[in-house]
């Protein structure tokens, strides 16, 4: 069997962030204004080395490239997705991400960003954006040239375990008191439609107002997901979301939960609680990743994890 690849976390600092990566899952933050945990990434702009095991201190980008067959010989010159676990203490940007065609033309040939929330935990009362009022392109066009947020921002109330699909061209932002595990395409694109007005070093942080216009789909439209929970031996499992880049799974395990993974890699995040794979201690903040034709995988103890793999 091969080993599974453990991974360590990056860390970004964000003027919205907090401590509650430190104070929920217990990683070494660097600030007290750490927004964003990449927990599985090969992303040039926050790549996870390997730790411990065979391939200790490997950057995940060389594995994919010198040992493809770890990830099924998935097609793709890069490792095609990124997890990451959010912390906003405040309000995020109010942004949009571009698609595989623009971010192909526009942003040098980088992947687009498609992307899902889980919501892990937040405050009471807690909201946030998705989607637009605009009836069509022209009046969204207006309505932020001429900065009618309050008209134009569609918001949404949350709760623990809710679970949001958000593709390219739709509005979104989290709000402060939410912490979240994203996983999305592997891309680091993002359009700042509006940001409040707040300083980052004393000056305004860049706004993205025309590529967010070309990008926005309007009228906005809400993504059905069919989220289907089911009761199996030693697990309870919510399939969350399959699309064209990613599935995503959820499996609340008590006890013995036995499991053979697809043919393809899988990335897993320990969300809540502790217990082992295969006589493998886990804790809750840990994330790794399954090898291709791992086989039959032994799950044991009282713990949540959050399973993605590509489609």
């Amino acid at each position: 069997m091969m080993e599974f690849l453990f991974l360590e976390p990056v860390f970004k600092e964000a003027i919205w962030g907090g401590n509650k990566l430190r104070e929920v899952f217990g990683y070494d933050i660097p600030s007290e204004t750490t927004g964003e945990c990449w927990a599985v990434s090969a992303h040039k702009n926050g790549e996870c080395r390997i730790a411990g095991g065979i391939y200790d201190g490997k950057l995940l980008s060389s594995l994919w490239k010198d040992k493809p067959e770890l990830f099924g010989l998935y097609p793709g010159d890069e490792f095609p997705l990124l997890v990451k676990v959010i912390d906003a203490k405040n309000d995020l940007s109010i942004q949009v991400h571009p698609d595989d065609s623009y971010a192909k033309i526009h942003e040098k040939g980088s992947l687009g960003k498609t992307e899902c929330w889980y919501i892990l935990d937040c405050e009471p009362d807690t909201e946030i954006v998705i989607g637009h009022h605009a009836k069509d392109r022209d009046e969204m066009e207006s309505m932020i040239r001429n900065h009618q947020w309050s008209e134009f921002i569609r918001t949404i109330p949350i709760k623990k375990g809710d679970f949001f699909q958000i593709n390219p061209g739709c509005v979104h932002a989290i709000k402060g008191g939410t912490l979240i595990l994203e996983t999305q395409q592997s891309s680091d694109i993002t359009y700042r439609v509006y940001d409040y007005d707040r300083l980052s070093g004393g000056k305004p942080r860049q706004l993205h107002v025309e590529q967010s216009i070309a990008t926005i789909r309007a009228p906005f439209k809400d993504t059905d997901v069919a989220v289907v929970t089911e009761k199996l031996s030693g697990a309870v499992h919510t399939h969350l979301i399959t699309c064209k880049y990613y599935s995503v799974d959820k499996y609340e395990i008590e006890g013995v939960f036995t499991k053979e993974f697809s043919r393809y890699f899988t990335n897993v995040s320990v969300i809540s609680g502790k217990g082992c794979i295969n006589g493998i201690p886990l804790e809750a903040g840990q994330n790794f990743i399954i090898p291709a034709k791992s086989g039959e995988c032994r799950f044991e103890g009282t713990m949540s994890v959050i399973c993605s793999n590509p489609e």
